[in-house]
């Protein structure tokens, strides 16, 4: 189970879970700005063709889509591709490898501090961390809410 913890500014903190990293960037995406394909994105240049009902030997078609067929002549047409808006260029695709978690992760910071548990025991040191400047002045609600979370997927008991 991955843990999230947000604490934006001027509201108060929130945590939730997701289950894996398809999970958290499907939750990641219902609160967005941009689309899913848009945090993350896997094609090949063949592939972005084909949303335009078109393949490489289409006549026409480098008139057409030329930054699409530059990048199937660059790269390969079967060669995959990422997109990560928030973590690439907006609107590029790259060939090194993003995966949802690290295009959510950087989503996630986009939308200001956060802290990101990528497993049970790593939210359960990090609430039981009390030293942690997070938790120090008004972050001490963000560790109850980092608590409550715990105590809800049945990480925590619920022994106060």
């Amino acid at each position: 189970m991955i843990f999230v913890l947000e604490m934006p500014a001027q509201a108060e903190p929130k945590a939730w879970f997701a289950y894996d990293a398809d999970d958290l960037l499907r939750k990641v995406a219902a609160g967005d700005a941009l689309q899913a394909w848009e945090i993350h994105d896997r094609a090949t240049p063949r592939e972005l063709l084909e949303m335009f009902d078109a393949a490489p030997e289409t006549p026409g078609v480098h008139g057409r889509y030329p930054g699409i067929c530059a990048m199937g002549e660059e790269y390969g047409w079967d060669t995959p591709l990422y997109r990560a808006d928030h973590l690439l260029e907006p609107g590029t695709y790259r060939t090194g490898l993003v995966t949802p978690a690290q295009a959510s992760e950087a989503a996630l910071r986009a939308r200001g501090d956060c802290r990101i548990y990528w497993s049970e025991s790593e939210a359960t040191a990090a609430f039981e961390r009390a030293e942690d400047p997070a938790w120090t002045g008004g972050g001490w609600r963000a560790r109850w809410a980092l608590r409550a979370q715990l105590v809800a997927t049945e990480v925590l008991a619920d022994d106060l």
